[in-house]
C-alpha cells in the first residue's frame, strides 16, 4: 500500500514537470484527489447496518503527445483507491467497480486485499487527426452530443449520469469518429461504437448548423438494437439560454416485451442575474420511465431510459459567494415518484491549485416509491491539481 502511494506521488511530481514544457510536443496533467464518502442506506441483505463509511484516494493522468502536426496521442486514466465499510461489508463490491462497458477491457486491480483495493482504467486513450475540414479519433474517447445541463437523451454513445459526484471528465467510449466541418456552424459527423454483442452496437450520423441564432442538430442511427431519430437545440430566449433535445427510440425486435417506442423530451432554460447567481431549470419527459426501486450506489445511465421517473423536473443554482468561496443547490422532483432528490454543495479554494468541496445527496420519498430506501450521501473532497 505504501509503496502505491509513493509510486502515485512520483507520478504527479513527474507531470508536473513535463507540464512545465520538458518536451515541446508532450503534455502532461491531471490531479491527486482525496474523498471520504459516509453513506446511509438500507441496503439489501445479507448486508448489516444502514451506515457505511468510505475512504477514496484518485490520481487522474492526462497525456497528450503531438505525434506530427496534425496527429496526436490521448491517454487520459484514473488509479483509484478504495478502502472502508462498503469493501469489507458487499459481496463482489470490487468486481462492481472493475467494469469496462468498452469493446476493449482496458480496465484492472492494481492491487487488493481483504480491506483495500486499487482500481485502475483509461476513459480515454485515442489516436486524433485533425485538419482544418476533417477530424477523425479512433479509439476510447468521449462522444459529447448532449446539450443540456442534466439530462442528455441524444447523447447516444457515453451518457453520464447526474448523480455522479466525483467524476467530472465523464465517460468515454471505444469508436470511431469521424467530423466534417462544413463552415464555422456546420458540421457532420459519423460514429461507430461497437460492443462486445453486435446488438448492442451504437452507430449514429449528427447533423449540425445554425438558423436564426439558434444551433440545431439532427441525429438518427442504430441505438442497441433500436432505430433512434431526434434532435436538439441551444439559444436564447431573450437573456436567458433555451435549449432542448428530443430522442425518440423504436425497438426492432418484434418479440420484445418492453414499449415498442420510447419518446424523451427535455427542455432547460438558463440565466444570469447581475450578482452572478447562475440557474438552470429543466422539464423531462420520458415515456417508460421509471422504475421499481433505486440503488444510490449506482444505477445505470442509458440514453433511451436516463431518468428514473416518466416526469422529472431540475432546478440548479450556483453562486460565488467571495472569490474563493461559491456554493450550489440541485433539486430535482419526481412527481410521478412523490420523491425528492436535494444536493447541496459548498467549494472553497484553499490555495493555488488546491480546492476543497463539500457535498450532500439526500433522497426522499414515499413509502410507495423507489426512492424510499434510497439513502443519503455527505462527501468531502480535497483536491490538488498539477
Amino acid at each position: 500500500m505504501a509503496r502505491f502511494l509513493f509510486i502515485l506521488m512520483l507520478l504527479s511530481c513527474a507531470a508536473d514537470s513535463a507540464k512545465a514544457q520538458l518536451f515541446d510536443d508532450l503534455t502532461i496533467s491531471g490531479y491527486l484527489q482525496a474523498t471520504p464518502v459516509w453513506i446511509s442506506a438500507e441496503l439489501p441483505e445479507p448486508l448489516e447496518g444502514d451506515s457505511f463509511l468510505e475512504y477514496r484516494l484518485q490520481n487522474r493522468l492526462n497525456i497528450e503527445w503531438y505525434l506530427m502536426d496534425e496527429l496526436s496521442l490521448n491517454w487520459e486514466m484514473r488509479s483509484r483507491f478504495f478502502a472502508g465499510d462498503l469493501v469489507d461489508e458487499i459481496p463482489f463490491y470490487k468486481e462492481g467497480v472493475d467494469t469496462d462497458p468498452g469493446f476493449m477491457k482496458l480496465s484492472w486491480i492494481v492491487a487488493d486485499s481483504e480491506k483495500w483495493f486499487v482500481h485502475y482504467i483509461p476513459d480515454r486513450l485515442n489516436l486524433d487527426w485533425n485538419s482544418d475540414e476533417w477530424r477523425i479519433t479512433v479509439g476510447r474517447q468521449r462522444i459529447n452530443w448532449g446539450i443540456n445541463m442534466a439530462t442528455n437523451p441524444n447523447d447516444l454513445f457515453n451518457i453520464y449520469s447526474f448523480y455522479d459526484f466525483d467524476y467530472p471528465e465523464r465517460p468515454g467510449t471505444d469508436a470511431i469518429r469521424i467530423q466534417h466541418f462544413l463552415n464555422w456552424a456546420s458540421r457532420i459527423e459519423i460514429a461507430y461504437s461497437p460492443a462486445r454483442e453486435a446488438r448492442n452496437s451504437v452507430a449514429a450520423a449528427l447533423f449540425g448548423f445554425n438558423t436564426r441564432g439558434y444551433d440545431v442538430q439532427v441525429i438518427s442511427g442504430y441505438y442497441r438494437h433500436k432505430f433512434a431519430a431526434g434532435g436538439g437545440w441551444a439559444g436564447s430566449i431573450g437573456q436567458s439560454g433555451f435549449k432542448g433535445e428530443v430522442m425518440g427510440f423504436f425497438d426492432l425486435d418484434e418479440d420484445s416485451e418492453s414499449e415498442p417506442v420510447n419518446l424523451i423530451a427535455a427542455l432547460s432554460a438558463d440565466y444570469i442575474f447581475d450578482n452572478s447567481l447562475f440557474v438552470i431549470v429543466e422539464g423531462l419527459y420520458n415515456k417508460e420511465g421509471g422504475r421499481e426501486s433505486f440503488l444510490l450506489l449506482g444505477e445505470p445511465i442509458t440514453a433511451d431510459n436516463p431518468s428514473f421517473s416518466r416526469f422529472q423536473f431540475t432546478a440548479q443554482g450556483s453562486y460565488p459567494f467571495t472569490p474563493v468561496w461559491n456554493g450550489s443547490l440541485a433539486v430535482v422532483y419526481y412527481p410521478d415518484e412523490e420523491a425528492v432528490y436535494i444536493s447541496p454543495s459548498v467549494s472553497y479554494s484553499v490555495g493555488q491549485n488546491v480546492d476543497f468541496n463539500l457535498i450532500t445527496q439526500i433522497f426522499a420519498g414515499s413509502s410507495d416509491s423507489a426512492f424510499s430506501n434510497a439513502g443519503n450521501v455527505v462527501a468531502a473532497t480535497l483536491k490538488w491539481n498539477f
